[in-house]
């Protein structure tokens, strides 16, 4: 059997239609479903960043570097292929065009700009689609771009609006509460929701900043333990101990962490055996999807 066909109405390598989803309720309590996805597609010619192989025998959904903080046009093409290979769907993972600092240093620039950089690499990504036949199915902005679209209302808003000029059914995963959110349900983008797994929050919702010495959680038993409180209680433990409820869809694992592929695999293990299934992201958001 081949991979899912997502691709609604469109051809390959474009997204399902909008009237395919409805606005989905997020997880608030327990759920018996749930999308994992990881970053991935982060290396470069000669140089691999992250186990994807591994990776996409573990999580339903990759988002896949376009070539601006990381990725490629062979990486992108063959992450691509091995998705559609093994039934995971793909996102654009748009970045700032910092591949020394691998998309992690914050850049100041007109918002104009960024818009059409983020256009550029979403249509990127549909092209090395069609290598593998499969749709791009959402976007998810990496990394500090991500972060600074989360406060900033004028970043939020060129990247929602690439969304929408280039595929307006696209889903945009975005964090909860954030600009980001207020921004993509203001243009009527399919907006899914993001926590993270693999990081600590702070106790207003957002991320510990990666500067901080324990932000990144490389446990692997601590998170599939979070994993499982998380999906079936809808409780986020902040790193005070303050216990938020923050709404999502789907849960994240940074690909490039040594400890990635550990950790995916434990949350994994531990969401099925507390009884929830592990689903694509179009999957979690289709209206009565499995």
């Amino acid at each position: 059997m081949g991979p899912p066909d997502w691709t609604g109405r469109h051809g390959p390598g474009h997204s399902a239609r909008v009237d395919l989803f409805v606005q989905p309720a997020p997880v608030n309590a327990m759920s018996d479903r749930i999308n994992i996805n990881a970053d991935m597609a982060e290396g470069f010619g000669a140089y691999d960043i992250g186990d994807d192989d591994a990776l996409l025998d573990i999580v339903r959904t990759a988002n896949v570097a376009c070539g601006f903080h990381g990725g490629d046009a062979a990486t992108m093409r063959r992450v691509a292929i091995a998705a559609a290979a093994k039934g995971v769907s793909i996102g654009a993972h748009p970045g700032f065009d910092d591949l020394w600092g691998f998309g992690r240093r914050q850049i100041r620039m007109n918002a104009d700009e960024l818009e059409y950089q983020c256009a550029y690499q979403i249509g990127a990504m549909q092209a090395m689609a069609h290598y593998a036949g499969i749709a791009v199915t959402h976007v998810k902005a990496h990394g500090a771009l991500n972060n600074m679209a989360c406060t900033d209302r004028g970043y939020a808003m060129a990247i929602a609006r690439a969304v929408k000029v280039v595929d307006a059914g696209l889903i945009h995963l975005v964090m909860p509460g954030t600009e980001l959110e207020r921004v993509s349900r203001e243009l009527g983008l399919v907006t899914a929701l993001e926590a993270f797994v693999d990081r600590t929050y702070e106790d207003d919702g957002t991320l510990t900043p990666r500067s901080m010495a324990g932000s990144v959680i490389r446990d692997e038993a601590v998170a599939s333990a979070r994993a499982v409180r998380m999906v079936t209680t809808g409780e986020i433990v902040a790193r005070s101990g303050k216990v938020l409820r923050l709404p999502f869809h789907s849960l994240c694992v940074h690909g490039d962490e040594p400890t990635a592929v550990a950790v995916a695999r434990a949350v994994r293990r531990g969401l099925e055996a507390a009884g929830v299934s592990v689903v694509t992201l179009p999957e979690m958001l289709v209206d009565g999807a499995a």
